[in-house]
């Protein structure tokens, strides 16, 4: 598993992108010793470890206090549950042997997961931290301090500026999914020129709290659009607060807030009028893959001729996975594939598939793509009506050593799939339910009240009787 794969699914986990900073200053400890120093990060641990998505122990406070201060970091670390990733604040940045050193010391030493990182000496200074993908780095690219304009601002031959050089060479470096940038929350016009510069790239933003940074413009300048990749740091906005635990639900609960406001829910009636627009609704009297003969039938396939439907469509896959907690995506052919390609560009989120025949030669393989047994595949389809297509391709899957629990398609037509799926371990997520997109139809206009009444009539007669499970 990468670095960043760990941290997205402990954000999803938590429903979370606080990163909680350990930064034990003098003023704030009983007395300047290693272990008031540890006491002190060991609370907030304890007080916030069910709302964390990492945390951050910044080395410098604890080096202050001699050897047995890094043998108290070495113990902070140990402390953090295994589940949530420690991102070292050390910023470092050497090359070579050295470089190697501080890795070890980080990662081997230290316990930690990731560190950051000075680039300034160039891709063989962050080689050494990033050779293993469980390990991570974030490189320092545009910082939040204002002594930073005097390099990061300058303009190069090129046109663009120092900070945009690094981010495009951090896209380059991130090889294995566990490179990323620092960018201050306090500069959220450089912060939203970097995301649109690196549109997947994990960002740290510190700046929030004690330096004033809004919440809310860096959560709008910085989130992708799946609502992640964006890490928010705040260390003295919790360990001054008089109740560190209620802080750090605070600040949750604002960044939930924020990604919402970002990411509102696909608009239905939009989304509705799209699918007119495509050809993907007709009307008359179809045969369905079931079997069922339907007043209605929907053919998403030709969303790949519309594309800007097709990426808002992905926006909105994209907001339903982001509750969800997997490591790869699985649309099933043919028509999940081009919105699996689609989802995929917009999540950054690697895919494999289920061939609809398996190879007689070459690998033979049933499930094209790169994984790793045991790691869990999120199914992903058009629509839904009796789930028979996840039926038959659940098995290719499960046999190549993937675990599915989730499945999400664009339309559930209510017609049993989610029953089915349930019997199979496999809960279904829908963006849009066929009732709903037939309630806007006839609202637009663009259905008549006869042949709304027709269709909701075949769907209560398909619909699962209440002894389904």
């Amino acid at each position: 598993m990468s670095f960043f794969t760990r941290l997205e699914n402990r954000c999803r986990a938590v429903d979370s992108l606080l990163c909680v900073g350990l930064d034990p200053h003098a003023a704030e400890l009983d007395a300047a010793t290693p272990e008031a120093a540890r006491a002190f990060c060991l609370r907030l641990i304890e007080a916030t470890h069910d709302v964390a998505a990492a945390y951050k122990p910044n080395a410098a406070f604890f080096e202050a206090l001699g050897p047995d201060g890094v043998a108290a970091l070495r113990e902070v670390i140990a402390a953090v549950p295994d589940d949530i990733p420690v991102v070292l604040d050390a910023k470092r940045g050497d090359i070579s042997s050295t470089a190697a050193a501080y890795a070890t010391a980080a990662f081997e030493v230290l316990g930690a997961d990731a560190i950051t990182l000075h680039g300034y000496m160039g891709r063989d200074s962050v080689a050494p931290f990033v050779g293993d993908p469980e390990r991570g780095a974030f490189v320092l690219c545009r910082t939040s301090n204002p002594g930073g304009a005097d390099l990061q601002d300058l303009a190069l031959a090129t046109g663009e500026r120092v900070y945009e050089r690094v981010a495009d060479l951090v896209d380059r470096w991130n090889a294995h999914d566990n490179v990323g940038l620092v960018v201050g929350a306090t500069r959220p016009d450089e912060l939203a020129a970097v995301r649109r510069r690196s549109p997947r790239t994990w960002i740290l933003a510190p700046g929030v709290g004690a330096q004033g940074a809004s919440l809310a413009d860096a959560m709008a300048a910085g989130l992708r659009d799946d609502g992640l990749g964006l890490l928010i740091p705040v260390s003295r906005g919790i360990s001054k607060a008089d109740d560190p635990r209620a802080a750090a639900v605070a600040l949750v609960e604002a960044m939930r807030a924020a990604r919402d406001a970002h990411t509102p829910p696909p608009a239905l009636d939009t989304v509705a009028a799209g699918l007119l627009r495509a050809g993907c609704v007709k009307l008359g009297s179809f045969t369905l893959k079931s079997g069922l003969t339907s007043p209605i039938y929907l053919d998403l396939r030709r969303l790949v001729g519309d594309p800007a439907l097709l990426a808002e469509v992905a926006r909105a896959y994209a907001r339903v996975l982001g509750g969800l907690s997997y490591d790869v995506l699985a649309p099933l052919p043919y028509a999940g594939l081009p919105i699996g390609t689609a989802v995929s560009l917009a999540t950054g989120v690697p895919l494999v598939y289920p061939r609809r025949e398996v190879k007689a030669y070459g690998t033979k393989a049933a499930v094209e793509g790169v994984f790793t047994e045991g790691q869990v595949a999120v199914v992903l389809d058009d629509l839904a009506t009796t789930g028979s297509s996840v039926v038959d391709n659940l098995p290719k899957l499960t046999d190549a050593g993937l675990v599915v629990r989730d499945c999400v398609v664009l339309i559930d037509r209510g017609s049993g799939g989610a029953e089915t799926m349930a019997r199979l371990g496999v809960t279904l997520h829908a963006v849009f339910h066929l009732a709903d997109l037939l309630d806007a139809w006839e609202r637009a206009g663009a259905i008549a009240a006869a042949q709304a009444a027709e269709v909701r009539a075949f769907l209560a007669a398909t619909a699962p009787g209440p002894g389904a499970p």
